[in-house]
């Protein structure tokens, strides 16, 4: 008898090894995700709508991305607008999509609509700041999160 298997079992269990979940709470199901990506509340879509920010305003702010919000800068860096930048003019949460002022296109009966993108396929070139968006921008700053870390604790004083 051999002690190698062949056949459709063998090719499963090497290139489908099963790994292990890191949190048991939480499902890797396909169907489970599904179902909480697109019956999310607001509040869970505002953070899933998030974008990159531009490398000039990720050195200023130590922050990778933030939510989009209406009136922020953005320029589109996939897709068939690549290139093109503008204004948001509205966060669509239950399509996932925003608006931007000069992307728009014309329907058959002449009806110019604007057109949807969801925001991961943009960048973040200027930022509305108001004092809950700033708030935000303290609380995500790596650099001060780098220094708290890099400062002794009382209990390392006390131990020299």
């Amino acid at each position: 008898v051999s002690t190698q298997s062949t056949g459709f079992f063998s090719f499963f269990a090497v290139h489908f090894e099963a790994k292990m979940k890191y949190n048991p709470a939480v499902t890797s199901s396909r169907r489970k995700n599904r179902k909480a990506h697109f019956s999310a509340p607001s509040s869970v879509r505002r953070i899933i709508m998030s974008a990159p920010l531009s490398t000039e305003l990720r050195k200023k702010y130590h922050v990778r991305s933030m939510p989009v919000r209406k009136d922020d800068e953005v320029t589109v860096t996939r897709g068939t607008h690549k290139g093109k930048d503008g204004k948001v003019i509205q966060v669509y949460r239950r399509k996932y999509v925003i608006h931007i002022e000069k992307l728009t296109r014309d329907k058959a009966n002449g009806v110019t609509i604007p057109i949807g993108i969801h925001p991961s396929k943009v960048v973040i070139n200027k930022l509305k700041i108001d004092k809950d968006r700033k708030a935000i921008l303290d609380r995500k700053d790596r650099s001060k999160r780098q220094a708290e870390k890099d400062k002794l604790t009382k209990h390392e004083v006390k131990a020299e």
